[in-house]
């Protein structure tokens, strides 16, 4: 009876993986067809990325960047719609923008031997009275949330791990595997 049990669980484990994700991406295309009421199953996502595409390329023109700004400034005047599309516009452009955010993963040291993971944000707050101190984003394992916690300088260590692997390491829980640490030396001679 134990070894159904094991091969139930070891099944488990390699289908709800799967199948959730299947069934997340046929939401995802389902709604988006939906909404764009086409008849030809994915459909609606190929012209919502060439879409989206476009507008990117566009983008670069002065004459349409003038118009978005257009566009942009009553979303920037009204204060409730102001809180969530720059919300929205700020998040995005840390992932993908020119200046990316997360681009900087640090271990920080707690009160005795414990280590906290994430992202330096801002390597400045004078503006708030905190010489010294730096901003750390801490992403919350299988959350869409986070902490922002100002720490000492000293207390945190940059890491040489790729941005993107740390972020999946931490909104994992530390499940998701980690790249072979380098044990090569850099010369300083000349």
């Amino acid at each position: 009876m134990s070894a159904l049990v094991r091969y139930f669980l070891r099944g488990c484990l390699l289908t709800v993986p799967a199948a959730v994700t299947v069934y997340v991406v046929y939401s995802i295309l389902v709604t988006v067809d939906g909404v764009l009421t086409l008849n030809f199953p994915g459909l609606g996502f190929v012209v919502t990325i060439g879409a989206i595409t476009a507008v990117g390329f566009l983008a670069s023109n002065v004459l349409v960047r003038r118009l978005f700004d257009l566009f942009e400034r009553p979303m920037l005047r009204l204060p409730l719609v102001r809180l969530v599309y720059t919300s929205l516009r700020d998040l995005v452009n840390a992932f993908v923008g020119d200046e990316k955010r997360f681009a900087h993963p640090v271990v920080i040291s707690l009160d005795g031997n414990a280590k906290a993971f994430g992202f330096i944000t801002r390597d400045d707050l004078n503006d708030l009275n905190l010489p010294g101190h730096v901003a750390v984003y801490m992403p919350q394992a299988y959350a869409f949330a986070g902490l922002l916690i100002a720490f000492p300088r000293e207390h945190v260590t940059p890491t040489t791990m790729e941005p993107s692997r740390f972020m999946a390491l931490i909104v994992s829980g530390g499940v998701a595997a980690a790249p072979p640490t380098s044990t090569t030396t850099t010369s300083t001679e000349a």
